[in-house]
């Protein structure tokens, strides 16, 4: 069993109130106050400190937040371990990155779970820094993300590398041309990923290694969404930069134009990562050799 105290801690970072946390956990505040109480004293630490922003973790509260999500995620595991066994139904988490979703890895798990219809996978998609973190408090199994992620305890396999591409509407007047200059995407519309995304990282670097900076852009619309973005560059509303994956079959129908940035290369890894401790070695073979063969 989980530690209670843990559960009402969890819930009131969460909730960022003792009243709103007392209401998710049908408990009193009194009880919740006592809850941080008590893991304060067992802990000898402070958890949080109070500002005008909300409840603050302290350094001590990110490590026993750490240790909480992961004795919470192992729990859940055992649970649904217990559950597999009964039912004959292998489940895992994979979590991936949004340019991910955008490309064949979607297609890839479905195919596995074709194969093996004994298996069901749910899929969580979020930053590459998030995804890491569930996977190192065990909340994913497995991880395929664009770019690395450099931790311990993990194992890192190569899929593919990708690369960011300047696309614009069939409609557009650089339709038409063979490349452009990064001056003449300045003077245009831009949609781009939000700060955190890995393609808006990849793009900032190589603007820094030219001595530019994002700022001189028009960035006009920042979206956490690869469908909208190209959605938005087909209706002519804008223009983007992003994943070279996300977009080839919208290329090949002609929906977009991918269109080359004189001296613009820009390369990045697609990776599938697990803990040094995941046991389900054959998974991460097929997975592998059914991303190959969707390529």
């Amino acid at each position: 069993m989980i530690d209670a105290k843990l559960t009402t801690l969890l819930a009131l970072i969460e909730a960022q109130s003792y009243t709103k946390a007392a209401q998710m956990l049908s408990l009193t505040q009194p009880a919740v106050s006592q809850h941080i109480r008590g893991l304060e004293q067992e802990y000898g630490i402070k958890i949080f400190l109070k500002d005008s922003k909300g409840l603050i973790l302290t350094p001590e509260g990110k490590i026993l937040e750490k240790y909480a999500r992961r004795e919470t995620a192992l729990y859940h595991n055992l649970l649904q371990d217990f559950e597999t066994y009964r039912s004959g139904i292998n489940r895992f988490v994979i979590g991936i990155t949004p340019s991910a979703e955008e490309n064949i890895v979607p297609r890839v798990i479905a195919t596995y779970c074709n194969q093996y219809p004994d298996t069901k996978i749910t899929i969580v998609t979020d930053t590459i820094q998030t995804i890491a973190n569930k996977l190192k408090t065990y909340e994913v199994d497995i991880a395929i993300v664009e770019g690395q992620i450099v931790e311990d305890g993990v194992t890192s396999i190569l899929l593919d590398t990708d690369y960011l591409c300047f696309i614009v509407s069939p409609s557009h007047p650089f339709a038409a041309r063979k490349s452009v200059s990064l001056e003449e995407v300045k003077q245009e519309r831009l949609i781009i990923r939000p700060q955190g995304a890995g393609t808006r990282k990849m793009f900032e670097t190589y603007l820094y290694s030219c001595n530019e900076t994002l700022k001189n852009f028009h960035v006009m619309l920042e979206i956490d969404n690869v469908s909208t973005i190209k959605d938005l560059v087909e209706s002519n509303l804008g223009v983007s930069i992003i994943a070279h994956s996300t977009c080839i079959s919208e290329a090949h129908s002609g929906q977009l134009k991918i269109i080359p940035i004189e001296n613009f290369q820009t390369f990045r890894e697609i990776n599938l990562v697990v803990r040094d401790d995941f046991s389900q070695k054959n998974l991460l073979q097929d997975l592998y050799s059914i991303y190959q063969s969707c390529r």
